[in-house]
């Protein structure tokens, strides 16, 4: 059994600006920095007596960073960092603003982007780089469980919420905020969600 906990990058330029990022490799604005440092502390307050943690995170930077601030606070190993945990790739919408992409190409959840990856390839790419860095966690720690918190993106979360709780969550109308925290529990191949966190859509 493995507690996983997914944590949504600090905030970039793009976010502030509400400009679509998927694969673009933005960084962390000083507010996405300390973002990044809240939920280090809230973690390691949390965290604190549990047993070994390991911290891991997509290859964008943004999630890097976060996840580079989080293992220093709780006085960790560096991340290992893996592609497949990126954010979904939205082809041509990278780059535009929220407000252009509902008039080019409709509502998020039904949109047709070209070259964009489908829900299902996420999911797919998601689960397959949640096993992985499981795997590679547990035997960092063998003989003992781990707990591992990994630095991913938006929309690669809510695949993994909708996957674990069989399309009950998020609720339509929720969005992951920057720096928010999501808990599953992982017991053979079996992911349930133990807590997610989201906000109204802005």
């Amino acid at each position: 059994m493995t507690t996983l906990i997914l944590v949504r990058h600090g905030e970039t330029d793009w976010n502030a600006a509400r400009r679509i990022q998927g694969s673009t490799d933005i960084p962390l604005n000083d507010t996405g920095r300390a973002q990044a440092r809240e939920v280090a502390e809230r973690l390691r307050e949390e965290l604190e007596g549990v047993g070994p943690v390991v911290v891991a995170s997509s290859d964008l930077s943004r999630a890097a960073e976060t996840a580079q601030i989080i293992a220093s606070t709780l006085g960790v190993a560096a991340p290992r960092a893996y592609r497949q945990l990126r954010e979904r790739s939205y082809g041509v919408a990278e780059g535009a603003g929220v407000d252009e992409f509902r008039e080019r190409w409709g509502e998020w959840a039904q949109a047709e982007v070209p070259d964009a990856e489908s829900w299902a390839q996420v999911r797919q790419r998601a689960l397959a780089g949640l096993q992985r860095a499981v795997r590679d966690a547990r035997r960092a720690t063998a003989p003992l469980g781990p707990t591992l918190v990994m630095v991913s993106h938006g929309a690669l979360i809510r695949e993994v919420i909708r996957h674990a709780s069989a399309g009950a969550f998020p609720h339509e109308g929720e969005r992951l905020a920057n720096a928010s925290t999501h808990t599953f529990l992982l017991e053979r191949d079996r992911l349930s969600v133990r807590s997610y966190a989201a906000v109204p859509v802005g």
